[in-house]
């Protein structure tokens, strides 16, 4: 009775099943939580490490002058063009789109991060 009445709750639910819980020998189940926010958001330095390693891997730009504080422009010497080219391949890393406005202003490692750190859908 109890396989059946649980197969019929997961066929209309979907939150991901973390674990079991036994208390007084009735198995419980536990849930883990879905939202955009709290153990499923990036950790700050996570953000920085990707980041820069997207930096780093771009063609134009000298991996060793690569730093969390660093320019594209003024201490890589990149033109506009190439900054698009980062903020693009920043988004495809971390499954995101940056609207137009906001991506025109990521013009440096640290707005960046905190662009992504601070995104709820970032991943």
């Amino acid at each position: 009775m109890a396989s059946a009445l649980r197969s019929s709750i997961l066929r209309h639910i979907r939150v991901p099943i973390s674990g079991t819980l036994n208390l007084n020998g009735s198995r419980l189940w536990t849930f883990r939580s879905m939202s955009s926010h709290g153990d499923d958001h990036l950790d700050k330095q996570e953000v920085v490490d990707r980041v820069l390693d997207v930096v780093k891997s771009f063609p134009k730009v000298d991996p060793s002058k690569v730093t969390p504080d660093v320019h594209f422009q003024k201490d890589l010497g990149l033109d506009s063009l190439d900054t698009v080219e980062i903020v693009m391949a920043i988004e495809e890393e971390f499954k995101l789109e940056i609207p137009d406005k906001e991506a025109d202003k990521i013009d440096s490692c640290p707005l960046a991060i905190e662009y992504i750190y601070n995104h709820p859908m970032s991943s």
